[in-house]
C-alpha cells in the first residue's frame, strides 16, 4: 500500500454537537464495512457512505446544505431566473413531445421546482406532473414546505419518488447531480494502474493506493493512458464508472425525452491535463473549499467534476443522442435570459439590484458562466433546442 498525498487538515468551523455525533456514528459503521473488507474500502464506496448512508449520509441527514445558511449556493438559490430559462427550454422539448412530465433528481432546497412550474404556467405549458426523485425526507419535507409557501397551486402536480417511473415522457433535469455521483480515484505508479483505498486513522480517515481491484477500474484507467492521458508518474485522479449503468436505467425508464444536466466539470483532454495532476476532488463545508474527504464525514459534501466526454460516451452506449453542449452563460442566454430579465423593474431598485447581481454571478466567466456546463441528451426526439443556438461545442467532446 503507497499513502497518497493528504491534504493538511483545513481551518474549518467546529460541528455542533449534535452534528458531530451523527457523523461519529457513520464514521463507525464506514469502519464496521472496512473491518469486514480488509480494513479498507474502494475510494467510490466511501464516498457513497460518506455522501448517501441512509439517515447519516451527507445527502441523507437533516443537516442544511444548500444556500447562504448551508455548505454551498447553486444556481436555483442565486437567482429564479436560473430556472425561468430552464423553463422555456422544457417548455419547448414538452410541446415537441405532445405534452409530457418533468423529472428532477435531487430537488435540493426546491427553489428550483418553484421557479420552473410558475414559469411553466406563465407560459400555458405546465408539464402533467413535475416529479421529484429525492433521497433525503428532510429535503422533501423543504420543498414541500416551500412550494407551499411560494406555489401553493402546484402541490398537487408534483410527485415524489423513490426511484426511476416506468413509460416517462417529458424532460429529466439534473442540476448539480453528476458532481455528487461517488467516483474511484486512482493511481499511477510506473506503468501500473493503482487503485485508491479510504482506511481508518484514528478518528479520521486516510488514503492509500494499491492494486486494482474494482471491476473495470484498470481497463478504464488504461483506455485513458492510450489516448495520451494520466500519463505522468503518480498522476491521481478520478473516473465515473457508474455512468453507464446509470445511463441505461434511465434509458429503460424513458420512453422518449430529453435528458438535460448541468454541472462544472470539462471535456476529457481538459479534465485529464497534465496540470490537473491531484484530479478534481472537492470538499464544502459552511462555505469552506477545500481537499480533504477524510475529515467531518457525513457533514461536508465531496464532489468530483464532470467529465462530459465521458457523459456522452455513456449516453450514446445506453441509447441516447447528444443534442447540445454549451456553457451555462450560453445557454441561458439561448433560452431567453434577456426577456425574463425585461420583466424586471428598474422602479424598484432593490430588486432590479438584485435581478442583475444574479444574471452576474449566473453568466460571468469568473462565476458560473463558463465553469458550467449544459449537455442535453435526447431519446425519440428530433430537431435542434434553442438553449444551444448561441453556441454548441458538442466537437470538443
Amino acid at each position: 500500500m503507497t499513502p497518497t498525498t493528504t491534504p493538511r487538515q483545513p481551518a474549518l468551523p467546529e460541528a455542533a454537537p449534535e452534528e458531530a455525533a451523527r457523523s461519529r456514528r457513520l464514521g463507525r459503521m464506514i469502519r464496521d464495512e472496512m473491518a469486514s473488507h480488509g480494513g479498507r474500502l474502494p475510494f467510490d464506496r466511501y464516498m457513497e457512505l460518506a455522501l448517501y448512508a441512509p439517515g447519516l449520509g451527507y445527502y441523507t441527514g437533516g443537516s442544511r446544505k444548500f444556500g447562504e445558511a448551508g455548505d454551498f449556493v447553486t444556481a436555483p438559490e442565486l437567482s429564479p431566473l436560473f430556472g425561468q430559462c430552464l423553463a422555456r427550454q422544457c417548455a419547448e422539448v414538452l410541446e415537441r413531445l405532445g405534452g409530457g412530465d418533468v423529472l428532477e433528481f435531487g430537488a435540493g432546497s426546491g427553489a428550483l421546482v418553484v421557479d420552473m412550474l410558475l414559469e411553466l404556467e406563465r407560459l400555458r405549458r405546465l408539464p402533467g406532473r413535475y416529479l421529484i426523485l429525492e433521497l433525503s425526507a428532510e429535503l422533501q419535507r423543504r420543498q414541500r414546505q416551500r412550494l407551499a409557501e411560494r406555489a401553493p397551486q402546484m402541490l398537487e402536480r408534483v410527485v415524489w419518488l423513490e426511484g426511476l417511473p416506468e413509460g416517462f415522457r417529458g424532460v429529466v433535469i439534473g442540476n448539480e447531480l453528476l458532481d455528487a455521483m461517488p467516483v474511484h480515484r486512482f493511481r499511477i505508479d510506473g506503468d501500473e494502474v493503482c487503485e485508491v483505498f479510504a482506511r481508518p486513522d484514528g478518528d479520521r480517515f486516510v488514503f492509500v493506493s494499491g492494486e486494482a481491484v474494482s471491476p473495470g477500474l484498470e481497463a478504464a484507467v488504461t483506455g485513458l493512458r492510450a489516448e495520451g492521458h494520466a500519463a505522468a508518474e503518480g498522476y491521481t485522479s478520478e473516473i465515473n464508472l457508474r455512468l453507464t449503468p446509470w445511463f441505461e436505467a434511465l434509458a429503460a425508464a424513458l420512453q422518449a425525452g430529453v435528458v438535460l444536466l448541468i454541472d462544472y466539470g470539462h471535456p476529457r483532454a481538459a479534465y485529464y491535463h497534465p496540470e490537473r495532476a491531484m484530479g478534481t476532488l472537492m470538499c464544502h463545508y459552511r462555505h469552506r473549499v477545500h481537499a480533504d474527504p477524510g475529515i467531518l464525514v457525513g457533514l461536508q459534501d465531496i464532489t468530483a467534476h464532470v467529465d462530459f466526454s465521458a457523459v456522452a460516451a455513456a449516453g450514446a452506449v445506453a441509447g441516447f443522442s447528444l443534442m447540445g453542449y454549451a456553457p451555462q452563460a450560453h445557454f441561458l442566454l439561448a433560452s431567453g435570459l434577456d426577456e425574463v430579465m425585461m420583466r424586471s423593474d428598474p422602479a424598484d431598485p432593490a430588486a432590479h439590484l438584485a435581478v442583475t447581481q444574479g444574471v452576474k454571478r449566473l453568466t460571468l466567466p469568473a462565476e458560473m458562466g463558463e465553469r458550467f456546463k449544459v449537455i442535453a441528451l435526447g431519446k425519440g426526439v428530433e430537431g435542434p433546442l434553442m438553449g444551444f443556438r448561441l453556441r454548441d461545442l458538442r466537437d470538443r467532446l
